[in-house]
């Protein structure tokens, strides 16, 4: 499989302990959505918790931050690295 192929999903801290892995590559067929992307990213480790954990990450694209936008209008282009980072503790 090609990077243009795919989404790769790097995770830290609490994510990465949830996924039991620091980064899956998911299969796309061009852009998807970030809400997708975090659906997508959880059903690859269905018995964790990850899907829970995912959505109080913050998420980067690239090295932009995505902020408090909507997850369904933040569109990911094949190719891309996207980042989850937990909340982490003291700021």
């Amino acid at each position: 499989m090609n990077e243009t192929n795919v989404i790769r999903v790097r995770y830290w801290a609490a994510a990465k302990a949830a996924a039991g892995t620091p980064s899956d590559d998911v299969p796309v067929n061009g852009s998807l959505p970030l809400a997708e992307l975090r659906r997508a990213a959880a059903e690859l480790h269905p018995d964790h918790r990850l899907a829970e954990v995912l959505a109080v990450c913050s998420t980067l694209v690239g090295e932009q931050p995505v902020g408090t936008a909507d997850p369904d209008s933040v569109v990911i282009e094949a190719g891309s690295t996207v980042e989850f980072l937990p909340p982490f503790a003291g700021g």
